[in-house]
């Protein structure tokens, strides 16, 4: 039976998803968990839709059955596979028409519980973007390049704090560096349905913690709605000497691809000046990352300070940090957001 889209996650929290789709449409993005079972291929998918339009509907959905009915056992073992110990299972294409329809008939008829989404794929990413706008108590963790920031939001979500990572799940760190022992990152769309489905379990009375981040992280970009409201939330800026902060980017770097490292200085060679690039290559090849770092962090550092001052100013609190602790600087943040609770109520 069709199920309206909430119903159908909480569904999911015990039952497999079963995403119709071509495969070319789920790798673009998919529901987070789902299993892609294309009911046609990318090049079958091509082919029935050309016959629609030049012949009709009738003739493509004969072509279909054609091209569908040797997979229909196969489709049948897939499900059962998927929920060994149970019948249920959960299907959905892009708009909770006749692929999942037909497919749910199969499983039913073979002695599947299959129920469908209302809407398909379309009407979980209209309720993806629809819940960003959704106001929320945001703190935003800021800091120069190499403050630690995000083995800080670790260490809040160790201690009880409601934390979405986003450049975790963007597979990126941000910086022209950020990529460098990275899995490949999703497509925006993908990264936007994963933030969501941590957004979505979030507790709306309480305040969750994201990191101060740039509209894009490398390729991903952030849906508008949520950066708005991260551009309007209060900023716990925490102020890290910049020794502190070269020490760690030093740890962070040693050992990595010497050629990985060098793209990515030459890709801000024009940012940093011609003779600062010069200086931060030449400091590469000697493996000097301490000098690289020291170049590198003087771009960083004015960019993300240019970045800061466009925020209100009343919205940006100071925090001095100057040890490289993130635990303590996590309950430092903590005590802090506290005080700032109790003072606005």
């Amino acid at each position: 039976m069709p199920l309206p889209l909430h119903d159908f996650l909480e569904q999911a929290k015990t039952l497999p998803i079963i995403d119709v789709r071509s495969p070319g449409e789920f790798a673009h993005a998919h529901i987070p968990g789902a299993v892609n079972m294309p009911l046609f291929d990318n090049s079958e998918r091509a082919q029935i839709g050309t016959t629609y339009k030049q012949v009709g509907k009738d003739a493509a959905v004969l072509q279909g059955l054609d091209l569908v009915g040797p997979k229909m056992a196969g489709f049948v073992r897939d499900a059962q596979a998927l929920n060994p110990t149970g019948k249920q299972v959960l299907v959905h294409c892009w708009r909770g028409g006749m692929r999942s329809g037909s497919m749910a008939w199969l499983f039913n008829t073979a002695g599947l519980q299959a129920d469908t989404l209302t809407g398909g794929y379309k009407a979980y990413r209209t309720e993806v973007l629809t819940s960003f706008a959704e106001p929320r108590n945001l703190i935003i963790l800021g800091g120069k390049t190499g403050s630690g920031k995000t083995d800080i939001l670790k260490q809040l979500a160790a201690q009880g704090e409601q934390v979405i990572d986003l450049e975790g799940l963007a597979h990126h760190k941000g910086s022209s560096y950020g990529a460098i022992g990275q899995l490949p990152q999703p497509s925006s769309e993908q990264f936007e349905n994963l933030v969501y489905e941590q957004w979505r379990q979030l507790d709306p009375t309480r305040r969750i913690w994201l990191e101060d981040e740039s509209k894009n992280i490398g390729r991903c970009h952030i849906a508008a709605p949520l950066w708005q409201q991260m551009r309007n939330a209060t900023v716990a800026f925490i102020d890290v000497p910049r020794d502190v902060r070269v020490q760690r980017l030093v740890q962070e770097y040693t050992g990595i691809d010497h050629e990985l490292l060098v793209e990515a200085t030459k890709r801000i060679e024009r940012r940093l000046g011609g003779l600062a690039a010069r200086q931060a290559l030449a400091a590469l090849d000697q493996q000097d990352y301490a000098t690289v770092a020291e170049l590198t962090l003087v771009y960083y550092d004015k960019a993300y300070l240019n970045g800061l001052s466009q925020r209100d100013v009343p919205m940006v609190n100071q925090l001095p940090i100057e040890v490289d602790d993130p635990s303590q600087t996590a309950l430092e943040l903590i005590t802090w957001a506290d005080q700032v609770h109790v003072l606005h109520n």
